[in-house]
């Protein structure tokens, strides 16, 4: 990593940087905010705060997308409370053993490296989910709940926007892996779980996960018909219901569902071409379907 050591007691900020060096980071120095902020490109940026008539915002504010970590010789409000307040992430304090500086780095470096991959699966889901309507209340569903349906995207929809409105983690488990039933006994209350693949389970294990989910905040999908359920049963059928009729479909129906759940998506010029139709005869089938165009 590039890391920028913000210190006016050069011989300190020197020791830094040659430990720091020995363990693969490259590291600049300088004495005094105004030089600091002449660059921005770093991932962390360790700040003295003992530096006399300095005002440290202009620093932190620079580096809003850099670990900060403040430098301290005691803790004050000025120190550590207004600079953390500002936005630094943490502080360390004078004298300190280089490895509990690393720790430290490290664990900010994981931080918003899963920080930013979970804003883009965040993104991803959102995006994915746009056309799959499960239809549910979600005020009034509680768990463990079965969910009954062929489409496994409008169940996820369901699971990861209940999660969502309940401000809780989501935990992903399918029951054909061998050691799913282990998974689920050790995980706490206070997490959503959603475990698919039910219908793979053998009649003699059916009862046992049953008793295993009891006291779980539970969602398991099945793609059979539930019957004679001890919990809830919610079936989830696509929005239109076309695909629900377990047949193959005739060419008309597919085009109308199609239409109906794409053309939001792409510009009719590239809809009809993936229908392999023209652009008048998409125009045709919208008004025999009676389909009101969305902008």
């Amino acid at each position: 990593m590039k890391i920028l050591i913000i210190e006016n007691e050069v011989y300190l900020a020197q020791s830094i940087a040659t430990k720091l060096g020995e363990l693969g980071h490259t590291c600049e120095m300088c004495t005094s905010t105004k030089d600091a902020i002449r660059s921005t490109n770093y991932d962390v940026v360790l700040l003295s705060t003992n530096i006399n008539g300095q005002d440290f915002n202009p620093v932190i504010e620079t580096f809003r997308n850099s670990i900060v970590i403040l430098m301290v010789s005691y803790i004050s409000n000025d120190t550590v409370s207004k600079p953390l307040s500002a936005g630094a992430k943490d502080y360390i304090l004078k004298p300190f053993m280089i490895e509990e500086l690393v720790r430290k780095i490290d664990h900010y470096q994981d931080y918003e490296r899963l920080k930013k991959r979970n804003d883009a699966y965040e993104k991803y889901l959102s995006h994915s989910f746009t056309n799959a309507k499960h239809g549910q209340d979600l005020e009034n569903i509680e768990l463990p709940v079965f969910v009954s349906s062929n489409f496994q995207k409008y169940a996820d929809a369901f699971a990861f926007e209940y999660a969502q409105k309940q401000n809780l983690p989501i935990h992903f488990i399918s029951l054909s892996d061998p050691k799913a039933m282990n998974e689920i006994e050790s995980l706490a209350q206070n997490v959503i779980i959603y475990i698919i693949d039910y219908q793979t389970l053998k009649k003699s294990d059916k009862k046992l996960f049953c008793d295993l989910i009891a006291d779980k905040k539970a969602i398991i999908l099945s793609s059979d018909k539930l019957e004679d359920m001890a919990y809830p049963v919610i079936e989830i059928k696509s929005e239109n219901n076309v695909f629900d009729k377990g047949e193959i479909l005739p060419i008309e129906d597919y085009v109308k569902f199609i239409v109906l759940n794409y053309q939001d998506k792409y510009p009719d010029t590239e809809l009809s071409k993936k229908l392999g139709i023209s652009r008048k005869s998409l125009w045709e089938k919208r008004k025999k379907y009676d389909i009101v165009k969305k902008k």
